[in-house]
């Protein structure tokens, strides 16, 4: 016997289309209906026992209008039980209510909900105190002095891109030629464009204008022209080394890999000495007269390189490197915007813009008769591939750690591989700072610095891990955050969709600009070279913020008994120690510490 179930109104109806031999006909979710099936189902039932009685003798007419009345009655209901159950549904429907009882749906609405509302959190002590500061800090507004650095002592060192001798210029009887193919994102490819500057001068060779290779990762088809602007770069940099656009025709059909020409990063050791360069590369170089860096990643190391080496890096990276007319326009549109202000203002918007600083259009609001808005740029390197690499637990459980394995071994399997003869434990790796701060750990360093909760505060980088759930406890303490997408409309972005390094470019000129830079990895590319730029082009006046993380999360394992003036006196004492005015360390990369 065939059942068929079918939804009508909100209720479930089961008929037994065959025959009726049933106990009865059940209607969910109407109480009438019930009622009346059950009596029509007992009818039905002294019917059929009162023909086996009698032995198969044909039923009165009697009988049979009996039936057909019991049947007309029982369709009735039915009939009216569908009719009220979908003219309820069709109620509820439109106020957002669906009256279908399926208790599995509702649990998965439910724990959705209470997914999205939770918070991440790990300090939870630490940020009820820190919550009650911002508050209070706001009374305290002008008391804080960590807007500025103190300029009497930088302004007293020389630019590390200033000549120490004259020197001839570079002629075009050389070595040969320098290509590059840079892989990485736009932090990563910039380095790589000025070390070939120097790698180049250093094998008397013309540059060929740096190629960007396209990565699985970024996934950007961006050529050094849609970043930068080709003619001041070969023009500010000509007297110092030779850069062409395109390799002599007579080099262009060659297989550079066919005839020796092509050097990878295995061929290079990381940052290599410059006798390296010489003893690999220039024999290739004289022997096909080209040479091919393929990645060159991180491939020249700093505190071997000669100082009028060293020179030719800052030249390139602090002077000649001007985004592309359209990049400068829209950042500065972006800055003007989060600073409510239309005129150009520091002396780093003049080497970030150019001629290219656009007016406000006449109409828009802004904030010009009460003078700039200050705010402060946050870097938060917390993106999925960071968590995932660095092998430390955020408090997350067992579900964290099954998340990021699987991470890992799709995009780092030779991380995977070496992890299976080897223990790690996060503990340990937290205690030594190689942990990436969490956005409410970089929550709790401002509120400790003072700063209130009106802070105005542009977040970089791409999208966190963990989402909103661990952005709220940042969030609670400091509501006035915005990123390129909440300044800029998407029609303002749009030309820029779909391109990582230029949107990232955006992300470089805002935390540049900014009053207050704060870092929370100082091993990343972008804050190594915004930090740079800001120590460069700053004169003083461009504070960065920089954490130790060892020292932090030694205050951090301490927080139980730990009350806030102490976090707080701590914190500031960690923060105070990376602001002194001093000469690069050795091993330390010039494009972060360019004081000389």
């Amino acid at each position: 016997m065939e059942t068929r179930t079918e939804r009508n109104g909100g209720a479930f109806l089961t008929d037994r289309a065959a025959e009726m031999d049933g106990p009865y006909v059940a209607v969910v979710g109407q109480a009438g209906g019930v009622e009346g099936s059950r009596v029509g189902a007992t009818n039905i039932g002294r019917l059929r026992q009162g023909k086996a009685a009698r032995g198969g003798v044909n039923v009165s007419s009697w009988h049979l209008r009996v039936f057909a009345a019991v049947v007309g009655v029982m369709g009735c209901l039915l009939l009216a039980a569908s009719l009220v159950m979908s003219a309820l549904h069709q109620v509820q429907f439109r106020n957002g209510a669906i009256s279908v009882n399926f208790r599995g749906l509702q649990e998965l609405k439910h724990n959705f909900v209470k997914k999205e509302q939770s918070e991440q959190i790990m300090h939870e002590r630490l940020l009820q105190m820190a919550t009650l500061a911002t508050t209070k800090n706001e009374s305290d507004d002008g008391n804080f002095a960590l807007w500025e650095e103190p300029y009497k002592q930088a302004r007293k060192w020389t630019p590390c891109a200033a000549k120490y001798t004259l020197e001839e210029e570079p002629s075009d009887d050389n070595n040969g030629f320098i290509l590059i193919s840079a892989n990485g994102g736009l932090n990563q490819q910039r380095v790589a464009v000025c070390n070939a500057v120097v790698v180049a001068a250093l094998l008397n060779a013309t540059l060929v204008l740096p190629r960007f290779l396209h990565s699985s990762v970024w996934k950007d088809k961006s050529q050094f022209g849609d970043i930068y602007q080709e003619d001041y770069f070969v023009n500010y940099m000509k007297s110092d080394v030779l850069i062409v656009k395109d390799l002599p025709p007579h080099l262009q059909s060659l297989d550079l890999e066919a005839i020796g020409s092509q050097v990878t990063d295995n061929d290079i050791s990381k940052e290599a000495e410059p006798s390296e360069f010489i003893r690999t590369a220039l024999p290739i170089l004289q022997k096909n007269g080209v040479v091919h860096f393929l990645g060159f990643g991180n491939r020249l190391g700093f505190d071997s390189v000669p100082a009028d080496l060293q020179r030719l890096r800052c030249r390139c990276n602090f002077h000649a490197l001007k985004f592309a007319p359209e990049i400068q326009k829209l950042g500065s549109l972006l800055v003007q915007r989060l600073r409510g202000v239309s005129a150009m203002q520091t002396e780093m918007d003049k080497q970030l813009f150019g001629s290219n600083m656009l007016e406000r259009p006449f109409g828009e609001k802004g904030d010009d008769a009460g003078g700039p808005s200050r705010y402060l740029a946050l870097h938060l390197r917390f993106e999925e591939d960071m968590v995932a690499y660095s092998l430390c637990e955020f408090g997350g459980g067992e579900e964290e750690r099954r998340e990021l394995q699987a991470f890992r071994e799709t995009h780092f399997p030779a991380l995977v591989t070496r992890l299976r003869n080897t223990t790690v434990s996060p503990e340990e790796l937290r205690s030594q700072g190689r942990c990436p701060l969490t956005p409410e750990e970089a929550g709790l360093i401002l509120a400790a610095l003072g700063y209130d909760r009106g802070t105005f505060i542009y977040v970089a980088g791409s999208q966190i891990y963990g989402g909103a759930t661990r952005l709220r406890p940042l969030t609670r303490l400091y509501p006035n955050l915005v990123t390129k997408e909440d300044i800029l409309s998407s029609d303002e972005l749009a030309p820029l969709k779909n391109f990582s390094s230029r949107l990232a470019a955006l992300d470089f000129i805002a935390c540049a600009s900014s009053d207050v830079f704060a870092v929370t990895d100082s091993g990343s590319q972008l804050s190594s070279l915004v930090s740079g730029h800001r120590v460069y082009h700053g004169r003083g006046r461009a504070p960065t913020l920089h954490p130790n993380r060892k020292r932090y999360a030694q205050i951090l394992s301490e927080e139980g008994g730990i009350e806030w003036a102490g976090f707080q006196r701590r914190v500031r004492a960690m923060v105070d120690e990376y602001k002194r005015v001093r000469a690069r360390p050795r091993g330390r990369t010039v494009y972060r510490q360019p004081r000389t």
